[in-house]
């Protein structure tokens, strides 16, 4: 997609540094952008990204390089002086304040009202209420009024980091419509995203970092993908090695998980379906047809309003998240952000649930527990470089840690909403890896995720639910992506078993 362009760069960063204490987070970085053009900002989890774009924003002061705006030499302070530059991000995760309503966000933001709704109208969301909590929203819609904000305030760079990675395809083409849109207007956009088929449909070039430096600038043109691949992990890409073995769990005893006409919220209205240890059942949904409901029930977040849900047969209510947690049942949640603690260590994070047993039933050994917390940080390859605080890691090894953190507690239902959100293509393989692993050490996992790549990866069988109904369950083996989408859309026919 090729876009007009002058030959001023609107922004130009030449060799730009950055260390956190002992980490270098970036230590060469480069990144040019025309006018009315989109670019690409790639690299695998921890290379920098997030780190370039909230130097760029004024979010972060660089240690070293050079920022040019329209040929002027530029350093902003905070990110307000960066906006009044008309540079204006969408960070990873979500901004908004969770206990403000939205309208007091927007004011906290001095973020006109008008444009905004004009925009979460263009982007799909036709129902907002200004004055619901922030913290009662779904992520995705919180990912959609962060944008809507930074459209409002009409920016020359739009940086979006991962916006489309917690949306449901409906809204990923509402976002691509508006990146598309704003480049024909002449506006610029720096565009992270892990997903190769909207770097192919949105952007002019890619420019790819890799532990901190910039490895390679190329234009988007067909088989670039390869190339990319390659210089984002420094050698030549791999068949991922995901495990074959489909055959879901035919147990003869009760099922680990069983939901019958599960009920919850405005949203979820009727759902079954029975899970067995062994198994990996996927879900899919488009944004808001009962999913966010359906996980926090069964993570002991929302109270069910009809329905019932067993554990190895015995009817169970969780009251509170522990309750769940007892009965073997532990939540990933599809924002990192509500799981981690993320001014402590990547060991505190991972120990969390045992330090618990050691509350309610006595001291244990904490050699034994290190040993256990060293166990998984290694089966999970996690960076621990800047373990000192679990905020200066790559969102990718945020991720990990979230899931280690059962990995190391031991785990008899996995609930994983949305786990591969905004990560690498490696990283991604090894969350596949350990999911089939998990699996076929008896553990039963219930997988929603927003990329319906995944499911054949990772899945036994899949479960797609419309209007707050499971409208159908297959094998993952025949759930390609045009059988998926017309089921999310409600256009089956098929009655699930």
């Amino acid at each position: 997609m090729v876009h007009t362009q002058t030959d001023l760069p609107i922004l130009d960063a030449q060799g730009i540094a950055k260390r956190f204490g002992a980490v270098t987070a970036l230590n060469d970085a480069s990144l040019t952008v025309a006018k009315g053009q989109v670019v690409a900002l790639m690299g695998a989890n921890g290379a920098g990204k997030s780190t370039l774009v909230k130097i760029l924003t004024g979010a972060l002061r660089p240690d070293g390089g050079h920022l040019k705006i329209n040929g002027t030499d530029r350093s902003f302070s905070s990110p307000g002086a960066a906006r009044e530059a008309g540079l204006v991000p969408v960070y990873q995760e979500p901004s908004l304040i969770r206990d403000l309503d939205v309208a007091q966000n927007l004011r906290l933001g001095d973020t006109p009202v008008e444009p905004f709704l004009h925009w979460v109208a263009a982007l799909g969301i036709t129902d907002l209420d200004l004055h619901e909590m922030a913290g009662d929203l779904p992520l995705a819609t919180l990912r959609i009024l962060d944008l809507a904000r930074a459209l409002a305030s009409s920016p020359d760079v739009l940086l979006l980091d991962e916006m489309t990675a917690a949306l449901p395809s409906d809204l990923v083409e509402k976002v691509l419509n508006v990146v598309r849109e704003q480049a024909d207007a002449g506006r610029s956009v720096i565009y992270i995203s892990h997903r190769f088929t909207e770097i192919a449909q949105l952007c002019d070039r890619a420019t790819v970092l890799r532990d901190g430096a910039t490895v390679g600038d190329l234009p988007i043109e067909p088989g670039v993908e390869e190339r990319v691949v390659e210089l984002m992990l420094g050698a030549k890409l791999t068949p991922a090695r995901i495990a074959t073995h489909r055959a879901h769990a035919t147990a003869t005893g009760p099922a680990r998980l069983g939901v019958r006409n599960l009920a919850a919220g405005s949203r979820l209205t009727d759902v079954s379906f029975e899970l067995h240890g062994g198994e990996v059942l996927g879900v899919v949904a488009l944004e808001g047809q009962g999913q966010d409901e359906l996980f926090d029930v069964l993570g002991g977040f929302r109270r069910a309003r009809g329905g019932t849900v067993t554990v190895d047969g015995a009817p169970v209510t969780f009251r509170h998240p522990a309750d769940a947690i007892a009965a073997g049942h532990s939540l990933v949640p599809g924002n990192r952000a509500d799981a981690l603690l993320m001014s402590r260590s990547v060991r505190e994070n991972i120990a969390i649930p045992r330090l618990a047993r050691i509350c309610n039933w006595g001291s244990i050994s904490m050699r034994s527990e290190a040993e256990t917390v060293t166990a998984a940080i290694e089966r999970l390859q996690i960076d621990t470089r800047a373990q000192g605080e679990v905020r200066r890691l790559s969102g990718g090894n945020q991720q990990k840690v979230t899931i280690a953190r059962w990995v190391a507690s031991g785990v008899g239902t996995l609930l994983l909403f949305d786990p591969s959100r905004g990560i690498d293509v490696r990283t991604k393989r090894q969350i596949y890896q350990l999911v089939r692993e998990m699996a076929e050490q008896g553990a039963a996992i219930l997988f929603y995720t927003s990329e319906l790549a995944e499911i054949p990866q990772a899945c036994d069988r899949v479960a797609v639910i419309f209007n707050g109904k499971l409208v159908e369950i297959m094998d993952a083996a025949d759930a390609d992506e045009p059988r998926l989408m017309r089921a999310a859309y409600g256009l089956t026919s098929k009655v699930p078993a």
